[in-house]
């Protein structure tokens, strides 16, 4: 098979990529896992080229971090202009006016007119963990609420947040206490012969339910929600759903936090996801594509929120990095200036529409969903039992990846195929990916059928 942009020049990994591999298995624990066997030696907009020369075509995108493109120009010039200024002084140590602009920034994009106040961290898993210390400050109560198949990170206390149990829990408790498990909003799979509108009635009940039998609602902190899951299978919940928990929240004094992690900037079709629900959060967690790739993450909250915690309370050695923050300031230049929101859309409702049409053709496609470019099939062995079919997405993604396609699987069972490409990827790159997965989907299921 020939492609323009694809090129598989020879079997991964490749003698030099074999070489690195070696000494990756001998110095590196296996602990810290990778998806494909081979090393990149560049990578611009939406391909990345190994060390042997092949080039691939990214529809991960360092698991959503790279909405903007890998090295996009205005970032890489940002970062250079940085370097030859300082690297680092430490925020705590000394200040610098970057830390300030991007604080100042995202105060005024993130949802709601109220005073808000921003600080920075390093990575996802950190920001959860200061959302939650800065809830439990302000509300004085200890417990925390999260949803059934969220990934929230793999430090202990987001480990504890985190639903799926292997990889990520398995044998490395004890976890941490007063964390609790509420049912999400999931339509493809609530209770057959149920609509809808009667499911969010159920759904929301059940939360109801859970803040009885579970939790009191006045020693809850904090409820964090992913407003899309992201390892939980690209689950989209209903706006009903999301607006009567957060009315729920309201009523108990319990803090909604929104994790924007993954679905943050630009992914969903508009700057945060949880625009797309109509709710304004207490406080939101941000990373990922903020830094196109450089380690920087955020906690944005109403101000008397925020200010809770005391001086020295909040923080870290590298927190906020100058070179982060340069990063992000341009990344939110990027998104202003080429309208990235637009463009997601446009790429998700190209994804969909092929999506969609794969639907039609093979019936182990159970679920088709997504908002913006953050878009997922869910796969079946059969429509009427809807019981997990994980072999085809993980023969599918091999088969991608032969071909020259890097893509993920997800979901509590591994049986979803998510695409999360940079939204910076040409309407050609875009096109070739989808027809590689369309090609692998048909070799998958022949394979699977002669086995």
């Amino acid at each position: 098979m020939s492609y323009k942009f694809a090129n598989v020049k020879t079997p991964v990994p490749g003698p030099k990529a074999q070489e690195l591999l070696n000494r990756r298995l001998q110095y590196v624990p296996k602990g810290v896992s990778y998806g494909i066997p081979t090393f990149v030696e560049r990578a611009e907009g939406a391909l990345l080229t190994d060390v042997d020369g092949n080039t691939f075509i990214d529809f991960a995108g360092a698991i959503g971090t790279i909405n903007v493109g890998h090295c996009a120009p205005e970032v890489v010039e940002a970062l250079h202009d940085q370097v030859d200024k300082y690297i680092h002084t430490g925020f705590n140590v000394m200040m610098y006016e970057p830390y300030i602009e991007l604080a100042e920034r995202l105060a005024k994009l993130a949802p709601g007119d109220h005073d808000k106040q921003v600080m920075f961290l390093n990575s996802g898993a950190e920001a959860v963990e200061n959302a939650v210390k800065i809830a439990r400050k302000y509300t004085k109560r200890p417990a925390v609420i999260v949803f059934s198949r969220g990934f929230h990170g793999r430090t202990l206390l987001t480990m504890s947040m985190t639903s799926k149990v292997k990889p990520y829990k398995y044998e490395f408790g004890p976890f941490a206490s007063e964390i609790y498990k509420a049912p999400y909003h999931y339509s493809y799979r609530r209770p057959e012969g149920m609509t809808e509108e009667d499911y969010d009635t159920y759904i929301l009940d059940e939360f109801k339910t859970f803040l009885k039998g579970d939790v009191a609602p006045e020693m809850v902190a904090a409820v964090v929600m992913e407003p899309v899951q992201g390892e939980g299978g690209f689950v989209v919940p209903s706006k009903k759903f999301v607006q009567g928990v957060a009315k729920i929240c309201k009523e108990h004094g319990m803090l909604f936090v929104a994790d924007e992690i993954q679905t943050g900037f630009c992914r969903t079709g508009k700057t945060f996801a949880i625009d797309h629900f109509d709710v304004v959060p207490d406080l939101m967690t941000i990373s990922k594509s903020l830094g196109a790739g450089l380690p920087i993450s955020g906690v944005i909250g109403r101000k008397e929120i925020m200010d809770a915690a005391n001086p020295g309370e909040l923080g870290g050695t590298y927190a906020g990095s100058p070179l982060g923050c340069r990063a992000a300031l341009a990344v939110l230049d990027m998104i202003e200036k080429h309208d990235l929101n637009a463009r997601s859309n446009a790429v998700g409702a190209k994804v969909m529409d092929r999506f969609n049409r794969l639907a039609e053709k093979y019936d182990i496609i159970g679920d088709v969903r997504g908002l913006g470019s953050m878009c997922a099939i869910e796969f079946v062995t059969d429509r009427a039992t809807r019981e997990p079919n994980k072999d085809v997405v993980t023969h599918l993604v091999a088969e991608a990846n032969k071909r020259g396609l890097i893509t993920l699987n997800a979901g509590l069972f591994g049986n979803v195929l998510r695409v999360l490409m940079p939204i910076v990827i040409t309407d050609e790159q875009l096109e070739e990916g989808l027809d590689i997965i369309e090609e692998s989907l048909e070799a998958a299921v022949s394979a699977l059928q002669t086995r």
